[in-house]
């Protein structure tokens, strides 16, 4: 069966920095048949929900009220990067402007709601690692 890794957030789990979640029918609709390994590399680093928003500042991860927390974030994506290692994924389809999600584009780091063009980090390693990763506004 094909597995495809998805943000937590769009299959309408509470993940989502606000306490909310990005559910997505098409998301769903796709996933309908195959076997879906669900993942939020900030919930997995422990920070919680609701949590402060993170953007990336001068290619660190940070909150809005200036803490470090890229340390924590990257450690969580290791661990996840060395959970799929020996599984088969098609593919991943991750949340837009995410700092650990976004595929395409990622907010600035000012906290001002501005979109640079960039990849969050775990994206980023997915790639890195050969994987195909789908922003979620590309499903049709």
């Amino acid at each position: 069966m094909t597995k495809i890794l998805v943000s937590g957030c769009l299959l309408g789990e509470n993940c989502k920095y606000n306490g909310g979640n990005n559910y997505n029918p098409r998301v769903v609709e796709f996933l309908k048949g195959k076997e879906v390994i669900s993942i939020c590399p900030e919930m997995m680093a422990g920070m919680g929900c609701p949590r402060n928003p993170i953007e990336i500042v001068d290619g660190v991860l940070t909150d809005c009220n200036g803490k470090n927390v890229d340390s924590l974030i990257r450690r969580s994506v290791m661990e996840i990067m060395d959970r799929i290692r020996d599984e088969e994924i098609h593919c991943a389809i991750l949340q837009s402007r995410s700092p650990t999600c976004g595929v395409n584009q990622v907010y600035d780091g000012t906290f001002s709601g501005k979109l640079i063009p960039g990849s969050g980090v775990f994206a980023k390693s997915l790639m890195d690692a050969g994987y195909l990763v789908i922003d979620v506004e590309d499903i049709p």
